[in-house]
């Protein structure tokens, strides 16, 4: 499994190649706010664990393990901002909670959560009866 770092990269690079066609270090060290040597250190690694094949001034792709990986990192990172949303947590702190826990939940607790949204999402009325509750609360 890669670390909570390694998934960081791989989230950014997938994000990049999608927008952009391809994903350079410098791309990837503005998208990260990191220096392009840690960058080309964690593509090197990341290179090794098969996750991306790196040129060196060619560029990088995903293979197919790190395609797979990336979009499910991204879909992880898509779910816990709904969440978040659909149980009211203000817009403001959204992004910085979802990067500050989508790394400490498991798999399994990501698919449970997932089963929750759909769960709310079935139904627009079980969606207004929480926020009903939230506004009490406030």
């Amino acid at each position: 499994m890669p670390t909570p770092s390694m998934e960081d990269y791989i989230e950014q690079i997938f994000l990049l190649i999608d927008k952009k066609g391809y994903a350079r270090v410098s791309d990837i060290a503005e998208a990260l706010s990191v220096h392009p040597s840690s960058v080309t250190k964690m593509v090197q690694k990341l290179d090794r664990d098969e996750y991306l094949i790196y040129e060196r001034y060619r560029g990088l792709i995903l293979t197919d393990k790190g395609e797979k990986m990336g979009k499910r990192l991204v879909e992880r990172h898509d779910l816990l901002e709904e969440f978040l949303q659909i149980i009211g947590v203000k817009e403001e702190f959204i992004y910085e909670d979802v990067e500050g826990i989508e790394h400490h939940l498991s798999w399994n607790s990501i698919d449970r959560i997932a089963d929750l949204i759909e769960y709310f999402n079935e139904s627009p009325k079980r969606r207004a009866d929480l926020q009903a509750v939230q506004k009490k609360e406030e």
